[in-house]
């Protein structure tokens, strides 16, 4: 590992919105899934997709040593003081167990986006300025360009990435230094079927193609246009997925790892089961692939 943070956080998490409902119905299946991802060894688990707060709060209720971190709270989407608020309320009652993910989301999906640079850094400064405020070691940035980077060293944690390369982790690793963390995602498809894998995985990525900060760090990153016809080139879904079995899911988190990543957030799409918590198979699969000590 690189960062002293990668302690907090495991070397490998699990990134996922399946643990999101705060519906009671659900509420005994979600409590029973938190608690296997901690006795399975998963570090981290990531709550996707924007969660609501209570969804945190009842994760790490169903825990003891399991960190939750929020990837990610959109900054257009809630007031700073209130995330203040909750950061410290909750590291009252689990200290130490909870990173505060923010990103900058996305111009299609925010309607107030604009200078998305300034407004991150200004409300850095509003958790700074919080009645509670929350310590930079308590928050991360869903930080892609290098400027978003170098202020997720000075003024966080570190960085969580998403929909990234080993290529990206390697450049994104120097430019913010040994001492902040660095934590991306890392789509998984468990089938060892390729077409079916790539049909998958083409699936998932077209909605993330119209989205100009993915598609412009992608060609950043040496892809063309060309690469996201038809939902994906075959090159591009390789480099953006771990397609196959738990062998090389774990080959491909090993090359996240050497590439300069402290920790990988795994996301497995399309594990095929049932129920409310979809997945728990396929997590129960990769953690005897996977490096959980």
């Amino acid at each position: 590992m690189t960062s002293p943070a990668a302690n907090r956080l495991g070397r490998i998490g699990i990134w996922t919105a399946e643990l999101n409902s705060t519906e009671p119905a659900h509420r005994a299946q979600i409590t029973e899934a938190a608690a296997e991802l901690e006795e399975l060894g998963y570090g981290t688990v990531w709550l996707g997709s924007g969660p609501p707060l209570a969804a945190v709060t009842a994760v790490l209720g169903a825990t003891e040593r399991i960190t939750a971190a929020t990837g990610i709270l959109s900054i257009w989407s809630h007031e700073a003081k209130d995330l203040a608020a909750f950061t410290a309320e909750t590291e009252r009652r689990t200290p130490g167990r909870f990173v505060l993910g923010l990103g900058v989301s996305h111009g299609p999906l925010a309607p107030r986006y604009a200078k998305p640079y300034t407004r991150m850094t200004a409300y850095l400064g509003e958790l700074d300025d919080a009645p509670e405020p929350v310590p930079a070691q308590n928050r991360i940035l869903a930080a892609l360009g290098p400027r978003m980077l170098r202020l997720a060293a000075e003024r966080a944690l570190g960085a969580h990435p998403y929909l990234v390369t080993s290529g990206y982790i390697a450049e994104a690793r120097s430019l913010l230094g040994p001492g902040a963390l660095l934590a991306p995602e890392l789509m998984v498809i468990l089938d060892t079927d390729p077409d079916r894998a790539r049909a998958t995985a083409r699936d998932a990525l077209a909605f993330y193609l119209t989205l100009p900060n993915y598609s412009g760090n992608l060609l950043r990153l040496g892809f063309a246009e060309s690469d996201f016809d038809g939902g994906g080139s075959d090159r591009l879904l390789d480099a953006l997925f771990a397609l196959g079995d738990t062998e090389h899911a774990a080959a491909r988190v090993g090359e996240f790892l050497a590439a300069g990543a402290d920790h990988v957030c795994v996301q497995v799409l399309s594990a095929g089961g049932d129920g409310v918590v979809p997945s728990r198979a396929a997590w129960r699969e990769l953690a005897e692939a996977l490096p959980l000590g």
